[in-house]
């Protein structure tokens, strides 16, 4: 009830105030705000327009910019997960936009086929093992950590999270639901210990030895890279034999009741640029959309790595099915 009334009120303040600049845009963000703001400066140096961040959780945020509506100061909204863009765009908030810059520059598999948004940094979520416990020879697939060689020695995330959820919708659209669910549940079958609410907590998990091995975005794994506490943690890329790595996205879209929806789309262009990439994905430690980026020394020692070239909306289509899935085999 107080969300609601929250969201009554923000429409009429807004609607009471005067009509919006077109040198100013406001991006409303699930995003950590400090991972932004480096590069909007470094936008509003080039081009004048200054960019406003509202933050909060995603679920939130989409649900005011729906009730907002024409009221909304939103021009841009930005997240994290193709599966919630997807969610984005089917509760019918973004513009369809036609750019020939962000057709060109972004993969077609990282973007909306009717470009509702667009993913502007790549996030692979992989195999990390303890290298005092496990050879890198022992390790393949995401797949065959469901074998009983790996009984409690795997730690992994909440199903919960949404990183997980399109993970599994991933391996649905590979293998199908019901394989899928055989794996799942042989993960389940192999924790050392209850699932964790973070990667974070897996990966401190992992290098403590609770667990052996584990799946997770590799830039939680970047982030320890510079404390020797946690040198025994080492990266594998899974499933290299086959489709290849899951890769997931940091996109946007351009809001449909925004006020200057050509400044927006501008926006959206220039953070797909060679100037913009590299310092958009490495202010994450995520990987650029584009290849010929270079990327930070942590991942470049990493190596490159096959990706699973899927289309990336499916991750959001089949959101659903990996919700049911996950119940059905017992992962939290």
């Amino acid at each position: 009830m107080r969300f609601l009334l929250f969201l009554c009120l923000s429409v009429l303040l807004v609607s009471c105030s005067q009509e919006k600049p077109s040198d100013l845009l406001t991006i409303y963000t699930s995003r950590q705000p400090q991972l932004l703001e480096p590069l909007l400066e470094q936008y509003k140096e080039k081009t004048g327009i200054e960019v406003i961040l509202l933050s909060g959780k995603a679920p939130q945020l989409m649900e005011r910019i729906a009730v907002e509506a024409n009221a909304t100061e939103a021009d841009i909204f930005m997240t994290v997960d193709a599966g919630v863009l997807w969610q984005a765009g089917e509760k019918g908030i973004f513009e369809e936009i036609n750019s020939e810059i962000l057709n060109k520059n972004i993969p077609e598999h990282l973007r909306d086929a009717n470009g509702k948004w667009f993913g502007l940094s790549k996030r692979a979520r992989t195999i990390v093992y303890n290298s005092d416990l496990v050879s890198a020879k022992d390790l393949t697939s995401y797949e065959d950590l469901a074998y009983p060689k790996w009984a409690n020695r795997l730690c992994l995330r909440t199903s919960t999270k949404v990183y997980n959820r399109s993970l599994i919708a991933s391996m649905i659209d590979a293998d199908g639901f019901a394989a899928t669910k055989n794996v799942v549940q042989g993960w389940v079958n192999n924790l050392a210990t209850e699932v964790f609410s973070s990667d974070t907590q897996v990966l401190k998990a992992v290098s403590a030895g609770q667990c052996a091995v584990t799946i997770v975005n590799t830039y939680y794994l970047a982030r320890l890279a510079d404390d020797p506490k946690y040198s025994n943690l080492k990266l594998h890329w899974a499933n290299q034999g086959g489709r290849g790595t899951h890769v997931n996205i940091s996109g946007a879209g351009v809001i449909k009741y925004s006020k200057n929806k050509t400044e927006a789309t501008k926006l959206l262009e220039w953070l797909s640029s060679n100037e913009a990439q590299e310092t958009y994905a490495g202010a994450n430690k995520e990987y650029p959309v584009m290849d010929a980026i270079a990327v930070g020394s942590i991942l470049k020692n990493w190596g490159p790595f096959k990706e699973d070239l899927i289309l990336v909306e499916k991750l959001g289509s089949l959101q659903k099915e990996a919700v049911l899935l996950a119940q059905e085999a017992g992962y939290k």
